[in-house]
């Protein structure tokens, strides 16, 4: 048995093994990182700003694609159609991660991470007009005006950069799934080339401190794989294999994971007021049935 035929042996026992965990599985550790890794890079806005903190988190990102899939050589066989998509995926990942750290330094992580979910509910509510997805929209959006009632005196600017984060968040959700499948992770890594591109112009001006402390660019590396590589993968993983409707049903418990971490890692207390507010928007995600996309 020659050298060839064991690497490919070693590589269908890897796809087998990846196909054996289901999906949902592969769904509660995005959601576990998809808030773990901005919870840490909360700790770094003492030290670098938010874009800086998002710049060195894609292209820390980027840099792992890179190694791990040398996605550029997939690109040439992209259709002109999955090229524009792959390219705009990019351009929304290096927006929605800016947006969403400069959300999260002036608003806790868990009124961000309720907000970020309105888009989903409201896609679904659009696509399907129904009794219980206009019921779902009005449960959530009463949670969301709870939360944004509480802290809206002090820092509106914190608000903006949540809802265009949650309206970038929606478009990402539509791109992932138009890339999944065969090669998903693939196209993933090429968009997150592209994000690197994206946000080095705004935010590698930032990023000055960690270069002047290893500690800091290491901390930066690890949140952008905590970040950006893991949760990104996994929902690849999760898209491929979950219709659309279950996907955004599993969103439900996102809000309660960015409480959880927020509270647990950055002790931020949610008041009774945001814990009533955050529980009706898992109650709309949770309500909401999209039409069965695939």
């Amino acid at each position: 048995m020659n050298n060839t035929t064991l690497v490919r042996i070693e590589a269908a026992s890897a796809v087998n093994l990846v196909d054996r965990v289901p999906p949902h599985a592969y769904f509660v550790v995005s959601a576990v990182f998809h808030y773990l890794g901005p919870s840490f890079a909360v700790m770094l806005f003492a030290r670098i700003e938010p874009l800086g903190v998002a710049c060195l988190r894609i292209a820390s990102a980027a840099i792992v694609f890179a190694i791990w899939r040398r996605p550029w050589r997939y690109f040439s066989r992209l259709t002109p159609p999955e090229r524009w998509t792959v390219a705009a995926l990019g351009v929304v990942l290096a927006g929605m991660n800016s947006l969403f750290y400069l959300a999260i330094r002036q608003l806790p992580l868990s009124t961000v991470g309720a907000i970020e979910f309105l888009g989903p509910i409201g896609l679904a509510a659009l696509g399907i007009r129904s009794v219980r997805n206009i019921l779902a929209m009005i449960v959530a959006v009463a949670g969301v005006y709870i939360l944004t009632d509480v802290r809206i005196a002090g820092t509106p600017l914190g608000y903006v950069f949540a809802f265009a984060n949650c309206a970038l968040f929606v478009i990402y959700i539509i791109l992932g799934h138009r890339i999944s499948g065969n090669g998903g992770i693939d196209r993933l890594g090429i968009s997150m080339l592209i994000a690197a591109i994206a946000a080095l112009p705004i935010g590698i001006r930032d990023t000055a401190p960690a270069f002047s402390h290893l500690g800091l660019l290491l901390a930066g590396v690890g949140v952008g794989i905590s970040s950006s590589v893991i949760p990104y993968v996994t929902d690849q993983l999760a898209m491929a294999r979950l219709p659309r409707a279950t996907f955004a049903l599993l969103l439900s418990i996102l809000p309660a994971a960015a409480t959880a971490i927020g509270f647990l890692v950055l002790e931020q207390v949610p008041t009774l007021a945001e814990l009533a507010g955050i529980g009706l928007v898992i109650v709309g995600v949770a309500l909401h049935r999209a039409k069965d996309t695939g």
